[in-house]
């Protein structure tokens, strides 16, 4: 009888893979928290190994560079923030919402997200990392508020339709472009609406987030609610 038990779970390799896995959520951690205290432009993978005890060899084993750790967070950030509105989605689906309030319950997340991970959210949609260029990887994640916002019109446009909203002359070129790489099943003028709807979500949230509308807006829930709201119409969304 064989007495390698590599397929399963209580063999050394499997321990391996726990470790590796359990080694790998800590340094992210660490470095969460170092961008919470100095920014995301001075995380050091040296700074990390510090904190958790660990000579930087052996971290680099897991991050080859201060720019993978970078794109691994970002990652995470991302992936974070779009299951928070998709979650917000599904649920106000489940609840029989319409296309309109699908559409606020989604930004409502977004903001919520944010305003909970500052930092994360700095990350993300702040100043760009000097000399950091985000790789293709991160582009999957990046979509997943873009996508369920575009899936709702999408919905809207195939139920009770949208109220297409009109499109300047010189504008409707990039606008059919936009749709065949977007969202070919809906109107040019639909797509370019998202896409400048999509930038003002994230214009509002990030006013909040970094403290732009300090006396100014006091009642900011009702606030970016109505201005949620008001994006869906943009886009057409009216019910």
């Amino acid at each position: 009888m064989s007495t390698d038990r590599s397929s399963t779970g209580s063999t050394p390799r499997g321990a391996r893979a726990r470790a590796r896995v359990e080694v790998t959520a800590a340094i992210k951690e660490a470095a969460r928290r170092q961008l919470a205290e100095d920014g995301p432009a001075k995380l050091s993978l040296r700074a990390v190994a510090r904190e958790l005890d660990m000579v930087s060899s052996a971290l680099y084993r897991y991050f080859p560079s201060r720019d993978d750790l970078l794109t691994a967070l970002i990652i995470d950030a991302y992936d974070s923030l779009g299951a928070a509105a998709e979650a917000a989605r599904d649920a106000a689906t489940a609840a029989g919402e319409g296309p309109a309030r699908r559409w606020t319950a989604v930004c409502e997340a977004v903001r919520a997200w944010a305003l909970a991970h500052p930092h994360e959210y700095a990350l993300i949609y702040g100043s760009p990392v000097p000399g950091y260029t985000a790789p293709q990887d991160t582009v999957r994640a990046a979509s997943r508020v873009g996508l369920a916002l575009i899936g709702i019109a999408r919905e809207a446009h195939r139920g009770r339709g949208l109220a297409v909203p009109k499109l300047v002359a010189e504008l409707e070129p990039e606008a059919r472009r936009m749709a065949a790489d977007l969202a070919p099943d809906l109107p040019p003028a639909v797509v370019a609406t998202l896409v400048a709807a999509w930038a003002q979500l994230f214009g509002l949230v990030g006013f909040e987030v970094f403290g732009q509308f300090h006396r100014i807006v006091e009642e900011r829930a009702p606030f970016f609610r109505q201005a949620a709201a008001g994006l869906a119409r943009t886009v057409g969304i009216e019910h």
